[in-house]
């Protein structure tokens, strides 16, 4: 019977029905500086309404914008190069190699920056000049170091079996190998990632760039190093800077070398909630015109001599990965079961779990609904789909109510989430880009079993599940 006192009865919309629960109040919802939580729901991305990303796609789902890709690489190089005359920058392969990434970041003049002959070969199929790729990380084999010796990369040694290994193959070849030597060193602010490179403080970095000026076959013409990831105190690349100058010039005194780059790595900040920070993204993460002050005025200051005299500046060179693509890229998950645990919070199960979501394991990521939700927020707990205790996408949130068959939005997951998911119970899903005026682009299909098991190899005894007589 239509409740005649309910003005929303009457017209024939009635309220949807919602099950009464008892919800112990609990400070947070309130913040130390006063702001009440405003509900926000996403129901598009670039213009794509997402209901119908889902239906034409699939759900989970990866959804990349092109505009920003492109507008995030042009407001780091306007940051650097206002500040600097000669900037080159390294798309960093291992952040997000798909091809669509990577070649939208190569229109724009990224070269490659990798680590493995995997990246190399990756880098190289997609049209990328040898002499344009950046080769860092500690394992090159003899196979892959041949073919970057021969196409001309530019080879970052990690440690001397590689030196030793690059002159015996330049010795071998008849060439003489430009390279750059990757240094570490503390700089007062970050961990020392003393694992990778040569030591500047023991004289490990300069008994390199020694031996490096005795061999025929090696020339020294470039200095690296990378300080960390995630690097929220602007101030360590600051350091960087005056250390990478002081042993650029060290180097050059003792050796005779002629050094022409310095490439200061990456580990900028994206604006994700990084676990543990209570502040949020928009009050931590420094800029892209903070970033490069910091690195800009000593390196200016370090190199004024230099330039005084007539020589040119070393190329500044940048390999910034997670803070170019992360917010560029979204996941939008299903929900599909709602549970009460024994504590009495409320838990949602979405089809996207920390397999298709590995940073779900150091970020607060932001997660959005689609649609206004009604109904009293509650502390939530988003697990995936997984059969496992860690499965945790989000370990507390707060949200109304949802139904299974509401989407969520899952932001920003464009770093590392295509290169370290995992094939682990579920399968992997589509991956979208959209392009301007809407366009959408399926940029790599979800698994299915033929390409899980297009690999494995079933010895002849044991092809039917059966035992043979």
């Amino acid at each position: 019977m239509t409740d005649q006192s309910d003005p929303e009865a009457q017209a024939g919309k009635l309220k949807p029905w919602i099950k009464p629960s008892i919800v112990m109040h609990r400070s947070g919802l309130v913040n130390k500086f006063g702001a009440v939580r405003r509900d926000r729901w996403q129901t598009d991305i670039e213009e794509v309404p997402i209901g119908e990303l889902v239906h034409d796609f699939g759900s989970p789902l990866f959804v990349i914008s092109e505009s920003k890709l492109r507008d995030n690489l042009h407001r780091l190089m306007r940051a650097f190069t206002a500040r600097y005359p000669s900037v080159r920058y390294a798309w960093s392969y291992k952040t997000n190699y798909l091809g669509a990434v990577c070649n939208t970041f190569h229109q724009e003049g990224a070269w490659a920056e990798v680590v493995s002959a995997f990246e190399y070969e990756k880098a190289r199929a997609l049209g990328v000049p040898g002499e344009q790729i950046l080769f860092n990380g500690p394992h090159k084999p003899r196979a892959i170091l041949e073919r970057a010796i021969k196409e001309d990369a530019h080879i970052h040694i990690d440690h001397l079996d590689e030196l030793y290994l690059i002159e015996t193959i330049a010795k071998e070849t008849g060439k003489v190998v430009d390279v750059t030597i990757r240094l570490n060193f503390e700089t007062g602010y970050t961990e020392n990632w003393g694992r990778f490179g040569f030591n500047v403080e023991s004289g490990q970095a300069i008994d390199a760039a020694w031996r490096i000026a005795r061999s025929e076959q090696l020339r020294l013409t470039g200095l690296h190093s990378h300080i960390g990831t995630f690097v929220l105190d602007q101030r360590a690349y600051g350091a960087q800077a005056r250390i990478m100058c002081a042993f650029l010039q060290e180097a050059e005194d003792k050796t005779g070398c002629e050094i022409e780059t310095l490439d200061f790595g990456g580990g900028f900040a994206s604006h994700n909630a990084l676990q543990g920070i209570y502040l949020p993204p928009e009050q931590v993460v420094p800029s892209f015109d903070q970033y490069a002050e910091a690195i800009c005025t000593p390196l200016i200051e370090a190199t004024y001599e230099r330039s005084a005299r007539g020589r040119p500046l070393p190329i500044l060179i940048l390999e910034t990965g997670r803070a170019v693509v992360d917010d560029a890229e979204s996941l939008v998950t299903t929900v599909v079961a709602n549970k009460r645990l024994p504590d009495g919070r409320r838990c949602v199960v979405a089809d996207a779990g920390v397999n298709t979501l590995f940073t779900a394991f150091w970020y607060n990521h932001q997660v959005l609904p689609t649609r206004e939700l009604i109904g009293t927020p509650e502390e939530t707990v988003i697990y995936g789909p997984l059969c496992m205790n860690i499965d945790v996408v989000r370990s507390s949130i707060l949200l109304a109510p949802l139904k299974a068959g509401d989407t969520l939005v899952i932001s920003p997951v464009g770093a590392y989430n295509n290169t370290q998911w995992l094939q682990f119970i579920e399968y992997r899903p589509n991956v979208v880009m959209v392009h301007p005026g809407k366009e959408v682009s399926l940029v790599r299909s979800a698994e299915k079993l033929d390409s899980i098991t297009a690999h494995e190899h079933l010895p002849k005894h044991l092809s039917s599940p059966v035992k043979s007589k």
